[in-house]
């Protein structure tokens, strides 16, 4: 169970092609071998207003939160977060600031359903 949100500037759209990087870093999870198929959810979310220290909203940004169940180990999850922010760069060099955030979720406080 991994959740991919990846946020962006509104201005990174002209210049980055959001739907294939997003397609990209969801194979990537998908390769990785830590999670099942199934389970890996990936959304963008475009960010209208945003501030970035003294530059305000002159800068650009793409930030890739990940959240999964806890359980995986420390190496593991920076291997996946090497593979993700390569990606990024490579897709997205000319964008300000580029960042990944790996977060464990509570497995004993997570619920599911599926239909």
């Amino acid at each position: 169970m991994p959740n991919l949100v990846l946020e962006y500037s509104n201005s990174v759209e002209e210049r980055v092609n959001i739907q294939g990087l997003l397609e990209d870093i969801h194979q990537i999870a998908l390769q990785s071998g830590l999670f099942e198929a199934s389970s890996v959810k990936s959304r963008t979310l475009r960010c209208h207003h945003w501030l970035i220290g003294e530059l305000g909203n002159s800068a650009d940004f793409i930030h890739l939160n990940v959240e999964l169940l806890d359980g995986r180990t420390e190496s593991q999850k920076q291997r996946l977060a090497q593979q993700l922010i390569n990606v990024l760069s490579e897709q997205a060099s000319q964008v300000y600031s580029l960042t990944v955030n790996i977060r464990d979720m509570d497995r004993a406080s997570f619920q599911k359903i599926t239909h």
